[in-house]
């Protein structure tokens, strides 16, 4: 293995954790919302779990991506999760309902990624006076 092919399964598993909890906690706000606007569908079907893997698609979050790395080298890579269920008659305004319940998704990943850079500005690059050598290969390498 050559130190390219290194270099992309490094950043893969880095990677791995945090879309899957990415993924995991924008689902479920989703699901979460949409129940508590009075709709059980993602309950009903086990949806509203933070296990990743009832989040994961087969094809749009593995598939898709690991294609894309080897296709570009690692330098364009998206994806997809599992869509929760939601079904919009079970809102007293269905209209209303789904608006709120699919901003859900987005709001969630805004607030993990402020949450990130906290943890990236007060935690990981003050590692680096400790370890610099080690955080910033495994970490802060693009």
């Amino acid at each position: 293995m050559d130190a390219t092919s290194a270099d992309v399964i490094r950043r893969i598993l880095i990677s791995a954790i945090p879309i899957l909890i990415a993924i995991t906690f924008h689902e479920v706000s989703h699901g979460f919302v949409a129940y508590k606007l009075g709709d059980p569908t993602a309950k009903m079907l086990g949806r509203l779990t933070l296990n990743p893997i009832a989040h994961i698609d087969i094809f749009g979050t593995i598939l898709l991506p690991m294609l894309l790395v080897i296709a570009t080298n690692g330098q364009f890579v998206f994806g997809y999760a599992k869509p929760v269920p939601i079904n919009p008659m079970n809102f007293k305004n269905p209209r209303q309902g789904m608006a709120i319940s699919a901003a859900a998704g987005p709001v969630t990943n805004i607030v993990l990624a402020f949450f990130s850079v906290l943890a990236l500005k007060f935690v990981i690059i003050p590692l680096t006076a400790v370890s610099p050598a080690s955080v910033t290969e495994t970490v802060l390498s693009p």
